[in-house]
């Protein structure tokens, strides 16, 4: 089994050590990619992505070992601390390159048979706003199962996190990680993934921008081919 995991930030605190601890957990390779550090551009809001295809993106070439390794994986992983409520500007920034992969533009069919987790930590609150932040781009890329995995972890470090604390995290990392070793290689979309698709094949069918037509007309999807069959 394969995971990547993406972390919004680029220090080992309390929400890299979840994270790492989940991927541990499930097994296999795991690749892991730091925000900013290992890529930090904001989308500039050119329109490339969606007009003329992904590899316009001046940002393209930095993001690419990124997107293979999502595409590669069975598990992705998003992490992110809760920084005023909501996921680091480093993750959004991250996400937003991704907008062209959006169901309503060009999702990669590989997304279909995966499964996601979000992680979010905070010393107090903002967790599930935190999480759907995230949560949001695996649905509308098509990730099949999703999931969220937040701490209201009452410290500013791991190591302050009490013994007690803990205990609950690693109990639930380990059900969690039993059931995504459970499913993994059995993964269908749910119906609200597949009424979104329906939904899409439709707007496809009539175009809404020529290279997401194009994309979908070649994919099958805009008759009766299905990413998930």
């Amino acid at each position: 089994m394969k995971t990547v995991i993406i972390h919004g930030q680029s220090h080992k605190g309390s929400t890299y050590h979840v994270a790492r601890k989940l991927a541990d957990e499930v097994g296999g390779e795991i690749k892991e990619f730091f925000l900013p550090r290992d890529f930090g551009e904001f989308c500039i809001g050119c329109t490339k992505c969606f007009m003329e295809g992904e590899n316009k993106c001046p940002h393209y070439e930095k993001l690419e070992p990124i997107t293979r390794a999502i595409d590669e994986a069975d598990l992705i992983v998003l992490e992110s601390p809760v920084y005023v409520y909501h996921a680091t500007g480093a993750m959004k920034a991250f996400l937003d390159h991704y907008a062209y992969r959006w169901m309503i533009h060009r999702p990669h069919e590989a997304m279909f048979k995966k499964q996601g987790v979000c992680v979010a930590t905070a010393a107090g609150a903002g967790i599930k706003s935190t999480i759907m932040d995230m949560k949001h781009s695996l649905f509308f890329w098509g990730v099949a199962r999703r999931y969220g995995l937040g701490f209201a972890v009452a410290a500013v470090s791991w190591d302050q996190i009490a013994p007690r604390k803990k205990a609950i995290i690693d109990k639930k990392i380990a059900k969690l990680a039993a059931k995504i070793k459970r499913r993994n290689g059995k993964i269908k979309p749910n119906f609200r993934t597949r009424f979104l698709f329906w939904g899409m094949h439709l707007v496809q069918r009539k175009g809404f921008f020529p290279r997401d037509k194009q994309y979908w007309d070649e994919k099958g999807w805009t008759e009766n081919k299905r990413p998930w069959k």
